[in-house]
């Protein structure tokens, strides 16, 4: 077997090389290293002012919707129901996922959440809105403190490095990525 490696000199070596190592890092980037669309970031963002200059509540759903990618409509009670056969659902979190908390009797409506960074297998950031009245919450932690570590408990970062109560999560909502 023979290869051409012995027949590049200096720079075609090191581009080769450096494309070989590039080639090798992106596909190695593992979803903790990956971002949300800044562009969705922006959108999300943007409507939440438009929503708040026009006097109107701001949800947690459209928000999600809108950061995510994830097209489901209702209240977050449901959407991991409405994800079936429509979304990959799962228990591990993954960059860009909409987080499925449970209605509780302080939350009817459910809640759902877009991660935006994992910290540990036990941790992740979280961008949601409306967890505190008519405001968008970025960056906030999230901790998995189920006794089987399968993100179904979960305690929410209220204020910076405050953790609150304890809520019930049904998984991880997954973004088509491939398009």
């Amino acid at each position: 077997m023979t290869t051409i490696w012995p027949r590049l000199r200096g720079t075609a070596r090191a581009a080769v090389a450096l494309g070989l190592i590039t080639l090798a890092s992106a596909c190695a980037q593992s979803p903790t290293e990956a971002n949300l669309n800044p562009e969705r970031q922006s959108m999300a963002l943007r409507e939440v002012a438009q929503k708040r200059a026009r006097g109107q509540r701001v949800w947690c759903v459209p928000y999600a919707r809108n950061l995510s990618g994830i097209q489901i409509r209702g209240n977050a009670k449901d959407w991991w129901g409405k994800a079936h056969n429509l979304f990959e659902r799962g228990t591990e979190p993954a960059v860009g996922a909409v987080m499925s908390f449970r209605a509780t009797r302080g939350m009817p409506l459910g809640h759902v959440a877009v991660v935006s960074e994992i910290v540990t297998d036990r941790e992740v950031i979280v961008n949601h809105a409306n967890w505190h009245r008519n405001r968008v919450s970025l960056k906030m932690g999230v901790r998995d403190v189920s006794k089987n570590n399968d993100w179904t408990l979960v305690r929410v970062e209220s204020r910076p490095g405050q953790y609150g109560s304890s809520y019930p999560v049904n998984g991880f909502i997954y973004p088509n990525f491939d398009g």
